[in-house]
């Protein structure tokens, strides 16, 4: 049944026109000028075919949110690590009144009934509901098709462009699935099994006074420890918690864990991690994932035994083109915002080692995720992205606005101010760029205030270099760096070698959920969001990258060089140094 409020918004809606076109003139909320890279047109989709479409409203109290995160992360703030709970998070991002009515009417007018939803938030910023194609191209003026991946056998339901009346625009911020084409098999940028790298079977678990020289070649948790000086801190089980965000169909393995453990950490032996499925996420333990494997099996590896958790999130249920219901989304990013974000406790810490082109994500679906990753700060928790392995940009580098101009290529999610980007480092005397890594200046988001005097330190450095291929206004990343090379890594019982910065990011998370571990000892709370204390008083904390740099778009990239730099940030953690500045 429509509520009292839902029914005079109809009727008002009504009464200038059945479809609500009373809110004005429709105006384009987004539209590519070409089919996305690597998609092609298949067929148009079939009328009856039913989407799970989120409308994300507009938050009514977004800016003082942004002001309590800032306070709380910046160190020098008396409210620093003061975090806020779940239900102040929501009360900010809550709509406005005349958000909730006016949208509700808009889409009762089109026979969709918000009170029968899928999903609504416990803000109420947003709501999911089911939709068929002929409803939305209705309710968007758009035309839905089919479209298929040219190098494999996915395939999307989306539209090149939608639009909505001039009114809502105040109102909503995303409406999905739209125009986002990404989809699942466009994420999995940051990793990549070395076949013809070295392995080891087992590590030799003495206590180092440098990293062996095998660790040039061959990462272990024992190299790790040693170089990133944790080796003499023994956390507790009951203190924190970190989470490991996963994709693509693809699971951890208790066995393949099991293994590892013996093999490279004999004294955590019987440690083990739980695991989440979000968004009907599988967990099948005969089909374990070298992605899902490396996260896991190197953040309990490192900060063990801290309770470690897998978010295995779906998103990606097949589609046959000639199918006439099934639903299909592909928006994973959105489906595990959602999921967390309603939780009341969460993990103090998250890693994902997934991420795509920034060209390829329209923007309004991109502040809507960044944004949500803000709320995630505010409670308390460091969310941390690999920056990507196609150093400043990988293909042919054009952009994709109809102009086909050579710019760099920064990564999403990894460019948003309010995640912490994790670049890679390969060797140990001295650690050097790898130069896959990801790296650069976002050019949707602006260069935040945190990162002012670092950035604009550097652009000063490097003068005219590369002028013209980046956005010297925008957010610039990563912000810190790990090893990414050489990973020995157990799947199905077999020791591989994996690079990637999908290593580096677990390795960084497992670091800070151990420095979590020990501020929470001292009688402190969690971090929270990092950014604010890693460019201020926690800089002198890592060790400073000053060589290589990450090629591409057929130029060398950015060079590493004193200070923070867009190739491994302020550089790689020294924990005990850390341990002093938090």
């Amino acid at each position: 049944m429509l509520s009292p409020l839902l029914l005079l918004s109809l009727v008002a809606v009504s009464l200038a026109s059945p479809l609500g076109r009373g809110l004005g003139d429709f105006q384009v909320k987004h539209a590519w000028d070409a089919v996305p890279a690597g998609w092609e047109y298949h067929s148009p989709a079939p009328a009856d075919h039913v989407l799970h479409m989120h409308f994300a409203l507009k938050q009514g109290k977004f800016d003082e949110l942004l002001r309590h995160l800032a306070e709380v992360s910046e160190p020098q703030h008396e409210r620093y690590g003061q975090h806020l709970s779940k239900e102040e998070v929501d009360a900010l991002v809550a709509p406005h009144p005349d958000t909730l009515s006016t949208v509700e009417g808009w889409l009762a007018a089109h026979g969709l009934d918000p009170e029968n939803a899928i999903h609504r938030s416990s803000s109420g910023d947003s709501i999911t509901l089911k939709v068929s194609v002929s409803q939305a191209e209705k309710l968007l003026d758009s035309k839905y098709n089919v479209y298929r991946a040219k190098d494999d056998s996915e395939y999307v339901v989306r539209t090149m462009g939608y639009s909505l009346p001039e009114a809502l625009h105040d109102h909503i911020n995303l409406v999905s699935p739209t125009t986002y084409f990404g989809g699942l098999q466009r994420m999995k940028t940051t990793s990549f099994v070395e076949p013809d790298a070295p392995t080891v079977e087992s590590a030799d678990e003495s206590d180092f006074a440098i990293p062996p020289a095998s660790c040039n070649t061959v990462i272990t948790p024992e190299c790790l420890r040693v170089l990133y000086n944790t080796a003499g801190y023994t956390p507790s089980a009951k203190r924190t918690s970190l989470g490991v965000v996963g994709y693509l169909e693809e699971y951890a393995s208790n066995a393949d864990l099991r293994t590892f453990l013996s093999r490279f950490r004999s004294d955590l032996a019987g440690t083990t991690f739980s695991t989440v499925r979000v968004n009907g996420g599988g967990n099948n333990q005969s089909d374990p994932g070298v992605e899902a494997n490396l996260d896991i099996q190197y953040t309990v590896g490192l900060s063990g035994p801290i309770p470690n958790t897998y978010y295995s999130t779906g998103g990606r249920p097949p589609f046959v083109p000639d199918s006439t219901t099934p639903t299909n989304t592909n928006e994973p990013y959105l489906d595990w915002l959602n999921f967390i974000l309603g939780q009341k406790t969460i993990p103090h810490v998250f890693t994902t080692s997934y991420g795509e082109p920034e060209q390829t994500i329209p923007k309004d679906y991109a502040i809507t995720v960044c944004n949500r990753f803000a709320e995630l700060g505010a409670r308390g928790s460091s969310i941390f992205f690999s920056s990507g392995d196609f150093g400043v940009g990988g293909g042919d580098c054009l952009t994709n606005d109809g102009t086909n101009v050579r710019r760099f290529q920064p990564t999403f999610p990894a460019g948003c101010p309010f995640v912490t980007a994790v670049g890679g480092t390969v060797g140990t005397n001295p650690e050097t760029t790898v130069g896959f890594t990801g790296g650069g200046f976002s050019n949707l988001f602006p260069r935040p205030k945190y990162q002012d005097a670092a950035v604009t330190g550097y652009l000063g450095a490097i003068g005219n270099s590369n002028a013209g291929l980046f956005n010297n206004t925008g957010r610039g990343y990563p912000d810190v760096a790990a090893q990414g090379r050489g990973f020995q890594v157990v799947v199905a019982g077999r020791v591989i070698s994996v690079g990637g910065t999908s290593a580096s990011s677990p390795t960084i998370a497992a670091i800070f959920a151990l420095l979590n571990d020990y501020r929470i000892s001292r009688g402190g709370g969690p971090l929270g969001f990092l950014n604010p204390l890693i460019y201020s008083t926690a800089r002198t904390g890592f060790n400073d990258i000053t060589t290589g740099n990450n090629p591409g778009c057929g130029t060398n990239g950015f060079a590493a060089r004193a200070g923070w730099d867009p190739a491994t940030g302020f550089g790689t953690p020294d924990f005990v140094k850390l341990q002093a500045l938090v």
